[in-house]
């Protein structure tokens, strides 16, 4: 994955800092996928559902999703359910339907037919070059919105630009190290 494509002397510091922790972390979640094959990043190596191949893409829609949020506000993250489904239903797996951006959710963990290594790395650089565009344009990192209504945000609670930054580069290096695990698991090596 390459570096930001914004010029750094067009931004403050603390946007130039930001991005750089953010490249940083999406260098070392995709340089896990290093000389593997399409099947390869496809394999569940240990007992949870995650593969290499779905761990980016899970990031890339996370990351998409969070820069809709720092654009149009809460909005862009709906978590609506269907009708007469509870939080509770869908928790525990019982729901008797699920929404959309739920079954969304879970494929993004995997990867599913027709996908390839080249095709999620290439959809995670244009997530990536939308965010930093997105992040050079907003006119101040201290910007917020309300956070959506979902039972993972407490009531009322606010996110600045900054902190959804903030947020995304956590996200991203702690997936990182899962990837390192699975890589670990397929074939004894490791991103670094």
């Amino acid at each position: 994955m390459t570096a930001t494509t914004t010029p750094a002397s067009a931004l403050d510091a603390e946007r130039v800092e930001l991005l750089a922790a953010l490249a940083t972390a999406r260098s070392a979640l995709t340089n896990t996928t290093r000389g593997l094959s399409d099947e390869q990043v496809g394999e569940r190596p240990t007992v949870s559902a995650l593969c290499l191949g779905g761990l980016i893409k899970h990031v890339a829609s996370v990351e998409e999703g969070w820069m809709r949020f720092v654009v149009e506000g809460p909005s862009a993250m709906r978590y609506d359910l269907p009708d007469g489904v509870t939080w509770a239903d869908l928790t525990a797996g019982t729901a008797r339907e699920f929404p959309q951006w739920a079954i969304d959710y879970q494929n993004d963990f995997r990867m599913l037919p027709g996908e390839t290594l080249a095709g999620v790395v290439a959809r995670y650089e244009q997530v990536a070059a939308r965010s930093e565009e997105i992040v050079a344009a907003v006119p101040d990192l201290s910007t917020t919105h309300p956070l959506p209504e979902a039972p993972w945000h407490e009531p009322g609670a606010v996110r600045s630009v900054r902190g959804v930054l903030m947020q995304v580069i956590a996200e991203t290096a702690q997936h990182a190290g899962h990837a390192d695990i699975l890589r670990e698991a397929l074939d004894g090596q490791t991103s670094s």
